[in-house]
């Protein structure tokens, strides 16, 4: 049996979230142009957005057929198929600790050539319904480096002024 990405409880706060925030799950839209520009040098159009919300990402790309994912809102939560390209913004900082793992192997599972992707390292302005930070794990980008290298070849890093970081990654020959 594979290892859960999410359980049951969290996905509920992060569905009540979505629902009574309407900014939560928004910020894909500031990454369209890096994402447009990432599937035209790839000559793609098999994107998947892992983690996206209220799909603010494939809203500001009408031209890609971005498929969407995202356990805690009922109409994208199905399981995706692996995509050329997966974008994951925002996301890694809200996973339950004890899903990351699980969480990492899926995005390499699903990236058959390049992912993207943004992790906050600050504590969130939001808070679950159960008074936790939304973010979950905050951690800097020493911290999550080791994980993602595990799992992909790093070919960018951004630092963004301490409080967030981006990296882009492609799977390793042979290991997919």
């Amino acid at each position: 049996m594979a290892e859960q990405l999410i359980s049951e409880e969290y996905r509920e706060l992060n569905t009540q979230l979505h629902e009574d925030r309407k900014d939560y799950g928004t910020t894909g839209h500031q990454f369209a142009d890096l994402v447009g520009g990432l599937a035209a040098s790839m000559g793609t159009d098999d994107i998947l957005d892992y983690g996206a919300g209220k799909q603010t990402l494939a809203n500001s790309l009408p031209q890609y057929p971005i498929k969407s994912y995202d356990p805690a809102i009922e109409y994208i939560s199905k399981r995706p198929e692996p995509a050329d390209l997966v974008v994951c913004t925002d996301v890694m900082e809200h996973i339950e600790p004890d899903c990351l793992d699980a969480v990492l192997d899926d995005l390499k599972n699903l990236t058959k050539k390049i992912c993207m992707v943004t992790v906050a390292t600050r504590p969130a302005v939001k808070t679950l319904k159960d008074g936790r930070n939304a973010h979950l794990i905050v951690e800097d980008y020493r911290w999550w480096l080791p994980k993602f290298w595990e799992r992909f070849n790093i070919n960018q890093f951004q630092n963004m002024n301490d409080m967030e970081f981006m990296l882009i990654m492609e799977v390793r020959k042979g290991e997919k």
